[in-house]
């Protein structure tokens, strides 16, 4: 399956495409509370995620406790995440990155700091690091994901991003869990088509970029 994957693309490319396939599929092993596939996932990525949750919350300890947490996260979140809501970096990123922002609200609001003295909180949304993790399906994802109606948007967000339960979603909206689940999957039906719908565009556009190229 890797070698049909990758057909067609340069070595560095090949080499990124299946690096990105083994770890989904640790993650979806994870997901079956396989624990060598999620030892696998915590090698593969745990620098990485370390690093942000480092640059966020500024200590080395607070940062290897908020690692914990992430990886606890990701333990009990792995069989929520979809290949066609962005590459898997990215998504463990996230998660990485709003537990840290937690951690850092948590502190200003217990009066650990003064207020001149705590550190501007991140912004909410996507920053520098993170955007060099997201590969163009992910960014084609924010684009398709900002056309959703809101209450799906914001669903599909904190299910598959910060790592709520449906049941936990429900209640925090005050709706049936049944509603919930089909809220998600329109949304998740929405963004399906959407990305269909730009890969066959983007193959109409590479043959007809290769017409032109032979009729030259």
């Amino acid at each position: 399956m890797a070698l049909l994957v990758n057909v067609g693309l340069s070595p560095a490319e090949s080499s990124i495409a299946s690096a990105r396939a083994h770890l989904i599929e640790q993650l979806a092993l994870t997901g079956q509370e396989d624990r060598a596939a999620f030892e696998n996932v915590y090698a593969l990525t745990s620098a990485k995620l370390f690093g942000i949750c480092f640059r966020i919350c500024g200590e080395r300890a607070v940062a290897e406790d908020v690692l914990h947490d992430v990886y606890m996260i990701v333990w009990k979140r792995a069989g929520t995440y979809e290949p066609c809501l962005g590459s898997p970096i990215s998504w463990l990123a996230t998660i990485a990155r709003n537990r840290a922002i937690d951690w850092r609200r948590s502190q200003t609001q217990q009066g650990a700091v003064t207020l001149d003295d705590a550190p501007d909180l991140p912004d909410p949304g996507i920053d520098a690091e993170t955007m060099m993790l997201i590969d163009e399906d992910s960014r084609r994802l924010l684009i398709y994901l900002s056309k959703l109606e809101s209450r799906q948007r914001n669903a599909i967000h904190s299910a598959f991003f910060d790592g709520y339960t449906y049941l936990e979603l429900a209640e925090r909206s005050g709706v049936p869990l049944s509603t919930m689940k089909s809220r998600i999957r329109r949304g998740l039906r929405q963004l399906r088509k959407s990305f269909e719908k730009s890969d066959n565009w983007d193959d109409r556009s590479s043959g007809a970029a290769h017409v032109e190229r032979g009729s030259g």
